[in-house]
């Protein structure tokens, strides 16, 4: 790879690990933030996620549609990704520090701030993520372009997720115990910043192709018709909604069933692992096959969790060993999915005759948010039926059965189903190369049209 290539990837990779904090942190740190800190009421903070999560899912197949269609002299997709970067730096700013309030006015500034966020994000993110799709027409090098992005990804998880921690110890905070709204002022002012200028960086850096003209309106048959992007988006979704569940519940399952203190530390293994081993998992679809390497990534990390449901109190170090055998296939599970996006988004040009990744973007994004609010919003207000009480030192045992079932059992039970439904996926190596000719083909007589 060239330096020049590399600068390339490093700086598309950028926006990505900012743009992390936006989404698995915020769903394990703020709910616990604003429930047990702030003091907002807990069964209303999970309602309101899945609300702000359906209502959110109406505008990404819109944004990513106007992305398509968008034409201006900095593209279509770099335009949406700098005017949504100040509104979504904002939105940060004010999820993090809220004001004191009481129970009820806690939850809806928490909606509030996140109603802002997600549509800040969504029309940041989905214009960003078609960009990435684009970059390359090569089965392998697009894995390996959009490795880069995901491992930025993973990557700034883990910096969001270790960020509390670092400064509170870095301050001194912890001998008198953390102050965790200072700290989230801390966090505010790192991240707002940082979300324009990477954006900005990027949008300077990456080029976009020149598309054909774009047709017709978004419908949702349209993309039915898409039999590779169906089987790939419900396998998705399905194990998506599996991972937000522990994702959501690691706080209160380290506290409550472990009786350990130490969940941002079992978070920094996993991702840990999972940055580290994710050019393995680049490197063996580029020798087998896309299909069977992520089969078998969510294989090993879904085998690897299910023996967490049988630990108790005082478990800590089989639970960070299990949870390092998991870590190893979450970089598959992250990295090959986004290859597989482009493959589809291939297949579609060959279809409908021009090229809508934007569209399919958004699609995903809906799915994505679809999952990560059925975690929050099933999870939490299940905790709050149970009985949970909030900073107890014991819980009650059904509250414990809770937290096991929905934190282990519910997500190896969908994992398994998404691995059914992709053993289904058909775009093989050989039969994208057969796709490629055709649009190869196909380009050509269009240029030839337009001399």
């Amino acid at each position: 790879m060239s330096a020049r290539g590399a600068w390339l990837r490093v700086c598309y990779a950028a926006p990505g690990a900012v743009l992390a904090f936006v989404g698995i942190p915020v769903y394990v740190l703020l709910p616990k933030f604003y429930t047990d800190v702030v003091g907002a009421n807990v069964t209303l903070v999970g309602l309101l996620l899945v609300l702000l999560r359906l209502v959110d899912g109406l505008t990404d197949p819109a944004i990513g549609t106007l992305s398509d269609r968008t034409r201006s002299r900095w593209g279509r997709r770099r335009v949406w990704i700098v005017a949504g970067a100040f509104p979504l730096a904002i939105a940060i700013y004010l999820a993090l520090v809220p004001p004191a309030l009481g129970p009820t006015a806690a939850a809806l500034w928490f909606g509030g701030s996140l109603a802002l966020l997600y549509l800040s994000w969504t029309a940041v993110a989905v214009p960003y993520e078609a960009l990435g799709l684009e970059l390359s027409e090569d089965y392998d090098e697009r894995t390996s372009i959009l490795g880069w992005r995901d491992a930025a990804v993973i990557l700034g998880t883990l910096a969001a997720a270790a960020a509390p921690v670092v400064i509170q110890r870095a301050a001194g905070w912890e001998a008198e115990g953390p102050d965790e709204r200072l700290t989230y002022w801390v966090l505010a002012w790192i991240y707002a910043p940082l979300v324009p200028l990477s954006c900005l960086l990027c949008a300077r850096v990456v080029p976009e192709r020149a598309p054909r003209p774009v047709r017709g309106r978004f419908r949702w048959r349209d993309l039915r018709r898409n039999g590779p992007f169906v089987v790939l988006l419900l396998s998705y979704t399905v194990a998506a909604i599996g991972s937000n569940l522990p994702a959501v519940l690691l706080p209160f399952y380290v506290k409550y069933v472990l009786g350990s203190e130490q969940a941002a530390g079992f978070l920094l293994l996993y991702f840990c692992v999972g940055a580290g081993l994710l050019p393995m998992w680049v490197w063996i679809s580029q020798r087998t096959d896309k299909r069977p390497a992520w089969i078998a990534a969510m294989l090993v990390n879904t085998g690897a969790f299910a023996g967490v449901f049988l630990l108790g109190r005082g478990d800590t170090v089989a639970y960070g060993v299990l949870v390092a055998l998991s870590g190893i296939g979450f970089g598959g599970t992250l990295v090959i999915p986004s290859a597989l996006q482009a493959d589809v988004a291939d297949y579609d040009e060959l279809r409908r005759g021009h090229r809508q990744e934007g569209q399919l973007l958004g699609a995903w994004s809906v799915a994505r948010k679809f999952a990560a609010a059925a975690g929050v919003g099933v999870a939490l207000p299940l905790l709050d039926a149970a009985g949970y009480v909030p900073n107890a030192e014991v819980q009650e045992p059904a509250v414990l059965l809770t937290l096991r079932s929905c934190y282990c059992l519910a997500p190896v039970a969908l994992n398994l189903i998404a691995i059914a439904i992709a053993w289904r996926y058909p775009l093989t190596r050989e039969r994208h190369a057969r796709i490629k000719r055709l649009l190869d083909r196909r380009r050509e007589r269009w240029e030839a049209s337009r001399a």
